[in-house]
């Protein structure tokens, strides 16, 4: 592979068609906490970045050194992700259902260790993208997950905007309309995972 336009054209629809489950996320989030601070949705699309990141590069590092066992472990990327997101969206929804979140609606924030677990089970399939930028040079690995994160970043701030502005009109339901959110991005990355 050679630096030309399309190397920079693919890495940006890489980022694109990988950022789409952090945007839904994001929007969730942004649902959940309608007072949310610009600082803040910087560090949450910040997070989703890094990941967006990392699992190409950590893709990439395998596929030049421990292939077989990366393989092997694709196949539980589905799964992962499923319980992950159902877990944090079911959760969501129980809270919501039960009043929690209209209480709390105004300091109600995401906790960093969900964060986190949202920023991996939204970023996994990426690692698969290491695969398909085996043949770039270090160099080029690196410029294209970078790519891929910064795309990921603007999308995600989008997304966090949307749901805050949504957030505001409907705050007393908006937990439940995120946990919604979270279980479906769930359900198709799995499906997606599994069958196609």
């Amino acid at each position: 592979m050679t630096w030309n336009l399309m190397f920079f054209v693919n890495s940006a629809l890489l980022g694109i068609g990988l950022a789409m489950d952090a945007f839904s996320v994001s929007l969730a989030n942004g649902l959940n906490e309608p007072k949310m601070k610009f600082g803040r949705m910087s560090f949450i699309a910040g997070s989703y970045a890094f990941f967006q990141f990392a699992m190409p590069m950590i893709g990439w590092i395998c596929v030049h050194t421990i292939i077989t066992y990366i393989k092997s472990f694709e196949k539980f990327i589905p799964w992962i992700s499923l319980i992950l997101l159902l877990y944090i969206g079911i959760k969501m929804i129980i809270e919501g259902i039960r009043g929690d979140l209209e209480e709390e609606i105004t300091d109600k924030k995401l906790a960093f260790s969900i964060l986190i677990i949202q920023s991996i089970a939204t970023s996994i399939d990426a690692l698969s993208v290491g695969f398909t930028i085996a043949d770039y040079v270090l160099i080029m690995a690196v410029v294209a997950s970078l790519i891929i994160a910064i795309v990921t970043f603007f999308i995600c701030m989008v997304g966090l905007k949307l749901g805050i502005k949504v957030g505001d009109k409907f705050s007393d339901k908006a937990g439940i309309f995120g946990g919604i959110i979270l279980v479906g991005i769930g359900i198709e990355i799995f499906v997606k995972g599994i069958f196609f």
